[in-house]
């Protein structure tokens, strides 16, 4: 069985946030412990701050691992400049890479993905548009229940809508850009200043 923490959690939170506020919150924490507790009990009271600092540790190392601003631009500047068949082949290899067995569909998702059983449905031809509203997350939302897939990404590199994110959230569909987008990809040099 597999334990999973829930996204609300303070953890959860923290591992989402800058990997210095788990170091601050260990930190006051120590000096509480410090000025209150009795001396006899310091060492074992600073136990608290454990987790703090492992959750430190651990957005520390996510977040260095996290492309730069500079890459991410990079990076969405090159995908902008592929056409459908480079940028398909781009993706379809990134996925391989990633462990997914991958197929081209026709239609409104254009990959269908499939590791450890889990199906997950990919559509990626409208990710040029300067704004990405409701309409093709609809569209895909409607494929995944056709094909009873687990999952749904879209990919985008312009601007979502508020409207959108929020008919992402609310059906579990995943919106892939930017930053996720510069990981996943992980385009060479060349490819990406166009040399």
């Amino acid at each position: 069985m597999r334990l999973k923490m829930s996204d609300k959690s303070l953890f959860a939170v923290l591992l989402r946030s800058p990997w210095w506020l788990s170091f601050a919150i260990a930190l006051l924490l120590g000096l509480a412990v410090r000025l209150f507790a009795p001396s006899r009990y310091v060492v074992p009271a600073l136990s608290i701050c454990i987790p703090f600092v492992v959750i430190g540790c651990m957005a520390a190392w996510k977040q260095l691992r996290l492309p730069g601003a500079g890459k991410i631009a990079a990076t969405v500047e090159a995908v902008t400049a592929m056409s459908w068949r480079e940028f398909s082949a781009v993706l379809e290899s990134a996925f391989q890479r990633d462990g997914f067995a991958v197929t081209r569909l026709a239609g409104e998702a254009d990959f269908r993905l499939e590791k450890a059983g889990r199906v997950t449905l990919v559509s990626g031809k409208r990710w040029k548009a300067a704004n990405h509203g409701v309409e093709p997350l609809r569209e895909l939302l409607q494929q995944r229940q056709k094909h009873e897939a687990h999952e749904a990404v879209y990919i985008a590199v312009g601007i979502v809508s508020e409207n959108a994110r929020r008919f992402a959230r609310e059906n579990n569909l995943r919106i892939i850009g930017g930053m996720e987008l510069s990981s996943l990809l992980r385009l060479p040099k060349a490819a990406k200043t166009g040399s």
